[in-house]
């Protein structure tokens, strides 16, 4: 859409996670040289924490891409409620381990067998956890005794555990003092500062070919910032908002007005909950993007069954506002994925009816 109108190779602010725009802020540089010393360290724990839309998966990405795959074989996965019966499978899964029909003995020797070939042939094994905080105690304990696994004095494996900021507070726990222990170094991601926010902006619309069209105004950089909080993924959603809104209003200039009015936008989409995946998940400065889980509902009071209710106050209990987000993000991306698609279709048939016209 909008990127026709300001000639644009493509979406700048698109939500899903593309190494080919990563931004190295100082923290994303830090945290990206915390990920460089393990590799080189080659054994142990790399714990790195970051708020919900921080861009820790596009870090993790990014070094993914610089990865020498003769040197490493690195495999990925995302964790949801996992316990200590899966994460062995979908550990031998992601490293393409046959695993089908093993019990856990002869699953734990596949992967050791699997893990000593890789050394053998030279090169070295890492496993990459995105969205640790998901991982249930037994399935960390599992992890870190795939750590125990070696080749006389080397190490078979390297983990990366990525996660927000509550994995923080379960690697406190006392049921985590072994893993502590393994973990060689952990950096937490915080948020951009203003100057960064400018940076990041730019940087982003620079990689579409932006060329000041349209222009933004100095004064709409604080606004970004104040109600973004700094974090890279609210900046993308409001930006790709701002963008739209000029679109449609063909303006060439972008002010702290208009950010003014997406954002009064985005207020009342909330509120009448009529508002799409992108806008609610674009909370003002002041709001939480790292929500814990709500509170139990109290429905003692209501004259409803008690065994009703207790069942209400038990789902209630399990809602996590934050894994919630998440998903609709996932969501949201998936329609953005596909709108873009089908603009590039489009925008061909498009050229091929004018080409077909100018011959005749």
């Amino acid at each position: 859409m909008y990127e026709n109108f300001y000639r644009l190779t493509g979406k700048p602010f698109q939500l899903n996670p593309d190494p080919a725009f990563f931004f190295g802020s100082r923290g994303h540089r830090r945290a990206m040289a915390y990920l460089e010393y393990g590799l080189h360290q080659n054994e142990g724990f790399i714990v790195i924490t970051g708020e919900i839309g921080a861009g820790k998966t596009t870090l993790v990405r990014n070094l993914l891409q610089k990865l020498d795959p003769a040197k490493v074989v690195a495999a990925q996965l995302v964790s949801t409620q996992i316990d200590a019966n899966d994460i062995l499978q979908l550990v031998a899964a992601a490293f393409g381990v046959p695993s089908k029909g093993l019990d856990k003995a002869g699953l734990l020797l596949a992967i050791e067998t699997f893990l000593v070939s890789v050394t053998a042939a030279g090169k070295r094994a890492l496993l990459v956890v995105d969205e640790a905080q998901n991982l249930t105690p037994k399935a960390v304990e599992e992890l870190r005794m795939l750590s125990n696994f070696q080749l006389e004095e080397h190490a078979l494996l390297q983990s990366f555990l990525v996660g927000q900021p509550e994995f923080r507070d379960i690697m406190q726990s006392p049921e985590m003092q072994q893993l502590r222990q393994r973990v060689i170094a952990s950096y937490h991601l915080g948020p951009l500062d203003m100057e960064e926010t400018r940076s990041y902006v730019e940087h982003r619309l620079k990689h579409v070919g932006w060329k000041n069209d349209p222009h933004f105004d100095d004064a709409i950089f604080p606004s970004i910032f104040r109600a973004s909080g700094g974090v890279p993924r609210r900046i993308n959603t409001l930006c790709d908002r701002l963008m739209l809104a000029g679109f449609l209003g063909e303006k060439r200039s972008l002010g702290e007005t208009e950010v003014d009015e997406v954002l009064a936008e985005m207020k009342e989409e909330q509120r009448s909950g009529r508002g799409s995946g992108a806008a609610r998940l674009a909370p003002l400065a002041s709001a939480n993007a790292s929500a814990g889980p709500v509170a139990p509902l109290d429905l003692g009071k209501l004259k409803i069954d008690p065994a009703v209710a207790q069942q209400f106050a038990q789902l209630s209990a399990g809602f996590d506002a934050a894994r919630i987000e998440a998903r609709l993000t996932q969501l949201e991306q998936a329609v953005s994925s596909t709108l873009a698609l089908m603009n590039q279709i489009v925008a061909a048939q498009m050229a091929d009816e004018d080409k077909d016209e100018a011959a005749k």
